[in-house]
């Protein structure tokens, strides 16, 4: 009888310790003073600054990329989906207002491959490097028969604190406040089934195919990592009044902004208020996708919204342009069904 092995199974033992010796210097860049483990250890150890904090509340969040992944694969391609897997996690819980302390991930493949995932942990370090987390420690699955060979699917950890009393919870949202919507950079992380169904199978696109409205071809547009809100919060926070905060993912304005809206208010959306990519309509002409699912399906081009009363929304979109992120007036809080997002 055949002598069998882990390797002969489809596990190589030895690719992942080449692949952890890789990843080490870009992971330890990453690393915070709180950090009190080195790669390695069973778990991770994060001292948190009692200091920095008078009543600190953790907050946690989870997330993935989703069917992006398969743009990932058909381009080969994989330093950008890192940067969506920590922009997906650690914008959830900035709606809170959470400084992101810290990142965990979730790296399962059907056959390792040292390189390729060093790059996909290259954008993972990198998407921690500009919200300020450290990434303190992850698993690789090597999982022969359940993933195909050459693909891999991802999930993110993020835990960040903010002080108790500070919290934003949408408690202080009134009637009139405005609503700021922040630039996407394009599609974020949703929405991927629908549009690769448009583009690759309606369309009949290849990844390469270049495409004039967009200025770079299809597989460009589709890649873009995720805009990671972080840095436009610090600008904001102690100059204006926040007072609700929306990460706008799968679901669109519609979906997402009521989950910030105490009973009796709601919002109405500004059309034209903002330009919308033009990768957007596309996918609206090329697929005859209706309006309300676009609306419902995705961003839009606002990745990202803050109510502040209206006495400061000027004063919020200066800062934010000055900070690099474009922003708009898109909108205003009024009474009604929160459930009920209206477009005006």
């Amino acid at each position: 009888m055949e002598e069998l092995t882990y390797k002969k199974a489809g596990v190589d033992i030895d690719e992942g310790d080449r692949f952890v010796n890789l990843i080490s210097p870009m992971v330890k860049k990453t690393f915070r003073p709180e950090v009190l483990t080195d790669i390695g250890s069973f778990g991770a150890l994060f001292k948190l600054d009692v200091k920095k904090y008078k009543d600190p509340v953790l907050v946690s969040g989870t997330d993935g990329v989703g069917t992006k992944l398969k743009v990932a694969f058909m381009m080969n391609k994989h330093d950008t989906v890192g940067v969506d897997l920590v922009a997906m996690c650690v914008n959830d819980i900035l709606t809170l207002g959470a400084e992101p302390l810290f990142f965990l991930d979730y790296f399962a493949t059907g056959k390792l491959h040292a390189e390729k995932a060093k790059d996909v942990v290259k954008g993972i370090a990198g998407g921690c490097s500009e919200s300020g987390c450290a990434l303190i420690g992850g698993e690789t699955a090597e999982m022969p028969g359940f993933y195909k060979e050459d693909e891999y699917d991802l999930a993110g950890f993020a835990v960040g604190a903010v002080d108790r009393n500070e919290v934003v919870d949408g408690s202080k949202i009134e009637e009139g406040d405005a609503v700021i919507g922040i630039a996407s950079s394009g599609l974020h992380s949703n929405g991927y089934s629908l549009a690769r169904k448009v583009f690759f199978d309606a369309a009949r696109f290849t990844i390469d195919k270049y495409v004039p409205e967009l200025n770079a071809t299809i597989g460009e547009a589709l890649i873009k990592p995720t805009r990671i809100y972080v840095k436009a919060f610090n600008a904001l926070k102690d100059k204006v009044d926040i007072r609700g905060m929306a990460h706008i993912t799968g679901g669109g304005i519609t979906g997402n902004l009521p989950r910030v809206l105490r009973k009796g208010l709601t919002a109405a959306i500004k059309e034209g208020s903002w330009p919308v990519p033009p990768i957007f309509e596309l996918i609206k002409r090329l697929g005859n996708v209706p309006d309300d699912d676009m609306k419902k399906t995705f961003n839009m081009g606002i990745g990202y919204v803050i109510l502040v009363p209206t006495k400061n929304s000027e004063l919020s979109i200066s800062i934010l342009n000055q900070n690099d992120f474009k922003a708009y007036h898109i909108g205003f809080i009024e009474k009604g069904d929160k459930e009920t997002i209206r477009y005006v």
